[in-house]
Order: C-alpha cells, then sequence, then structure tokens
C-alpha cells in the first residue's frame, strides 16, 4: 500500500541543498556547512533552545542559496562586505514560499545585517530575529577560515578582526560567545574538517518528522524555484518538464501517487544545475568544451543529492537518469534499455519535448511539424522510448497547452519574485 506520509530529516533535505550549491566552484569549498556548524555551537554557547538551535542550523545551511552567480559567491567569500542584500533577500523570497520554512526565511533575509550598536536589531519596523545575526558572525568567521595553513594557526587573528567589530557589527554578546570559544580547538578542527557533514550528523539534535506526499511536492517546488529563477532562460523549465511528465505518466496508467512521485522528480530533475554557475546558464551562444563539460556534470549531481533518501528512491532514479538513452548513448552512467525505468523513460521525453517547444529569451520554441521531426529522429535512433513518443503524438495538443499552462504560471511567479526583490531592494531593507 502506498503511504500518505513519509518521514524524512530536513537536516537531510537542506544538507543535500548546501552541498550541490558549494559544489558550484572549488573555491567555496564547504562554506555553508561551515556556517552551519559554526552558527549552531554559537547557539549552543548563548544557551538558545533546541528549536532555535536547529532553525538556525537550517538556515546556515542555506543562507547563501540566493546568490545564483559565481562571481556572487566569490564576493561573499571577501570579509568585508560590499553589497550584501541581495542574495539574502532573495534567498528569503523563495525559502519562505514553503510554509514550514517560513521562521528560516526571516533568519536567512537578515543574515548581513550590521549590528550598529543595537540599531539593528530592528528592521523594517519589526525585531530581526536573534539568529540572523549568530549566522552573520558564523558567515564571516567562515570565510577567514582557509585550507591554506592550519586551522589553529588562524583562531588568534580570526577572533582579533571580529573582536576590533564588537559592536559596530557584531552583537557584542555573540562575539563574546566566539571569544569564550577560541580555546575550544575541536570545534576549529571541525569548522576546517574535511568530515564535516558526519560531524555535523553527530553534533546537531536534528528531529525526523513526518511529511505529506503533497507537502514533499511543495518543497520540490521550492527546490523547482531555487533552480531555475538562476537565470530567465530557464524559469520555467522544470515547471514544464514536471507538467509534462505528469500527464504523460496519466496517459500511460501510473496511478495517483505515482504521479506525485514523477511530479517530484520533474521539479528535483536539474536540481545539479545549483552547482552550475548562472554565467554558463545564461551564455546565449555556444559552450566551450569546458563548459560542456561543467553542464554535463549536473545530471550526476542530481543523483548524488537525492541518493541518500530511500524514501525518495524512484524520484531520485526518475530525475536522475533523464539524460541517459535507451541506447546507451546517454549520461553520466551510460544504463541502455534494459537498465531505464519507465519513470525515467518518461522524464526523458519530457525534458526533451519541454527544452523543444518552450520558449528561451535567445529564441522561439519549435513549431509542432519540427518538434515531431526531432522527436521521431530521437525515436527511430533509440535515443528515446518510441512508444512514449507515440503517445506524445496522439496527446501532442494537450500536452503541449498543459506545457504552456504550467509555465506561465511558472513566469508569473518568476516576475512577482523579481518584483518582489526589486521592492525590498529599493526600499532599502538591508539598510539601518
Amino acid at each position: 500500500m502506498f503511504m500518505q506520509t513519509l518521514r524524512v530529516n530536513i537536516f537531510d533535505m537542506a544538507m543535500a541543498i548546501a552541498k550541490v550549491v558549494d559544489m558550484i566552484n572549488t573555491a567555496i569549498g564547504r562554506h555553508h556547512l561551515q556556517v552551519a556548524y559554526l552558527a549552531y555551537q554559537l547557539a549552543d554557547a548563548l544557551a538558545l533552545s533546541d528549536n532555535e538551535k536547529f532553525e538556525i542550523f537550517i538556515a546556515g545551511l542555506l543562507h547563501d542559496i540566493g546568490a545564483f552567480s559565481l562571481q556572487e559567491r566569490l564576493d561573499l567569500l571577501e570579509f568585508e562586505d560590499t553589497q550584501p542584500g541581495e542574495h539574502a533577500i532573495a534567498g528569503s523570497l523563495i525559502i519562505k514560499t514553503f510554509k514550514p520554512f517560513e521562521s528560516i526565511a526571516k533568519l536567512i533575509r537578515y543574515h548581513h545585517l550590521p549590528w550598529r550598536h543595537a540599531r539593528g536589531a530592528f528592521q523594517d519596523h519589526a525585531p530581526v530575529p536573534v539568529g540572523s545575526h549568530i549566522i552573520h558572525l558564523a558567515d564571516r568567521v567562515a570565510v577567514k577560515v582557509s585550507a591554506d595553513e592550519p586551522v589553529l594557526a588562524m583562531v588568534s587573528g580570526i577572533c582579533e578582526s571580529i573582536a576590533k567589530r564588537s559592536g559596530e557589527i557584531f552583537a557584542p554578546e555573540h562575539v563574546d560567545a566566539l571569544l569564550a570559544m577560541r580555546d575550544r580547538e575541536y570545534i576549529w578542527l571541525d569548522a576546517a574538517s574535511n568530515d564535516i557533514e558526519n560531524i555535523l550528523k553527530r553534533t546537531v539534535n536534528y528531529p525526523s518528522r513526518e511529511f505529506s506526499i503533497q507537502q514533499l511536492v511543495e518543497f520540490s517546488k521550492l527546490i523547482c524555484s531555487l533552480i531555475d529563477f538562476k537565470s530567465e532562460f530557464t524559469a520555467t523549465h522544470s515547471s514544464g518538464v514536471a507538467a509534462v511528465a505528469v500527464e504523460l505518466a496519466r496517459i500511460t496508467g501510473f496511478s495517483r501517487n505515482e504521479r506525485r512521485l514523477i511530479e517530484m522528480a520533474g521539479y528535483l530533475h536539474d536540481l545539479g544545475k545549483l552547482a552550475i554557475p548562472s554565467e554558463i546558464i545564461e551564455k546565449p551562444g555556444q559552450l566551450t568544451q569546458h563548459e560542456r563539460f561543467v553542464m554535463r556534470a549536473h545530471v550526476y549531481h542530481t543523483y548524488q543529492a537525492l541518493e541518500p533518501f530511500q524514501v525518495l528512491r524512484l524520484v531520485s532514479q526518475w530525475g536522475s537518469l533523464h539524460q541517459e538513452r535507451l541506447n546507451g548513448t546517454g549520461y553520466p552512467f551510460g544504463l541502455d534499455a534494459d537498465d531505464l525505468p519507465l519513470g525515467a523513460r518518461i522524464m526523458a521525453v519530457a525534458d526533451v519535448f519541454t527544452a523543444l517547444t518552450e520558449d528561451r529569451p535567445y529564441r522561439k520554441g519549435m513549431d509542432a511539424k519540427n518538434t515531431k521531426a526531432v522527436l521521431k529522429t530521437m525515436a527511430d535512433q533509440e535515443d528515446l522510448d518510441p512508444r512514449l513518443i507515440d503517445r506524445v503524438f496522439r496527446h501532442y495538443d494537450m500536452l503541449n497547452t498543459i506545457r504552456k499552462n504550467a509555465q506561465k504560471e511558472a513566469m508569473d511567479a518568476y516576475v512577482a519574485f523579481q518584483n518582489d526583490l526589486e521592492r525590498s531592494l529599493k526600499n532599502g531593507s538591508m539598510q539601518v
């Protein structure tokens, strides 16, 4: 019997996103994980409640997800904040769409707000969460941790830099908590460890909770926004793929709950693109060979991120195999027809169909005649399942209408996101 609820760790869900986002460049290292660890330790030292500590930890894992370009991520590694506001607001606007993460979104929104001798305790006529200032401090400590020398040799310099900014940039109470950790060497060694993921699992007291299938669909849609909102070029792609995949699955005979799983797979199939700089995604011309290799790796990153979730095994399988081909010429695993389940075949067809028919800022989508010609060629070459392509041809107009409607809804959400972001920045939402 299909379970209506699934037990999933929020810890694992947030960790999966953080790890993929930090793959954008080797210079980023394990930044999100380091910030989450240091923020958790500071919150513990400040005797915050278990719930507050856990929310601060999750916000630490996700704090920079609104920084979509490689250059922006690299700029954020500079100790002195220059333009800290936009990525924090962007991340919070996306995160708050998932109701269980509303309070986490607020922590992220203000995580670069300076303390300014207690003026930073309020913003937009409302109290700023204490956790935002804790994450700010942990973030600035983390950017000072370099892989070029032993971490213990850096502790004094890091603490001195932070102490100089007590009151003006950081809350004095939080600075005092950091300075009290100066001699707790294991904290610094943990933060710099290559095994920090396992250290976090041992350190953080994290709850497991049950999510309804619909809540998991909504969480998948949140991640879809993180993926697609990186660029106007891809702002509606995953939403189109998910809608086409669901309808194609229905025509094929999938149950209602199976269609929910394939909807999740559609939203998550490009999860690995969080590791791809928007500079590559937005390039309108031909990619260089190096850029193509970077882009191709996104499917592998999707697989690595989703594989640990046993309760979402089918979602992981269907979503991460969408670039495999029946004739064995796909990637990253080179699987063939004997190894590709029907759900993965549906995802592959939905992805190609959407890519061919959708409009992009630099070109119009193909008409029905040309789309069908490409799909027929791919079926004849056994790239895609001929039986599924036949169903696409028989229901072409309906599938294309569903795709258009889903992408219009996604574009409306993208425009609203951009308008909210512009309005927040214009109103000086990060100024004190």
